[in-house]
């Protein structure tokens, strides 16, 4: 949609009638939505959902499974594996896929994996250096 609004802008259309006419067909979308959709409150439901999804039963009942550990707050992430055997892992708390800064960070060496107990997190936008930072308590 962004791409096909860009050529049309490129070509002279009005991007601002080009907007209203997008903003106009996503509420319309979402009502549609909202009018043919139907609350799934239970497990077996869960179930029934995502066996269609994933086309396959077993998939279906990890799925609901997976729901019901995490709550309607929860992510759920779904991952290739290489092994021949279906698992549901939970993990609490937060997990980063982007790695650590140190092999040193390392807490367990046969995972390869860091897991820390109420660890400091600083969020930024901004390039630092460690040695820039003041502690913050």
């Amino acid at each position: 949609m962004i791409q096909e609004g860009l050529k049309n802008v490129t070509s002279g259309a009005n991007p601002v009638g080009l907007r209203q006419g997008i903003d106009k067909a996503v509420k319309v979308a979402v009502e549609a939505l909202h009018e043919n959709s139907q609350k799934v409150e239970n497990k077996n439901e869960i179930a029934q959902v995502g066996a269609i999804s994933a086309a396959d039963e077993e998939i279906g009942r990890y799925i609901s499974e997976a729901m019901e550990k995490v709550g309607n707050d929860g992510v759920i992430t779904i991952e290739e594996s290489n092994g021949l055997n279906t698992e549901l892992e939970v993990v609490e708390g937060m997990q980063f896929d982007r790695g650590y800064q140190s092999p040193y960070m390392v807490t367990d060496s046969d995972k390869m994996v860091a897991e820390l107990e109420r660890p400091y997190i600083l969020v930024t936008d901004k390039k630092s250096l460690l040695s820039k930072i003041s502690y913050l308590y």
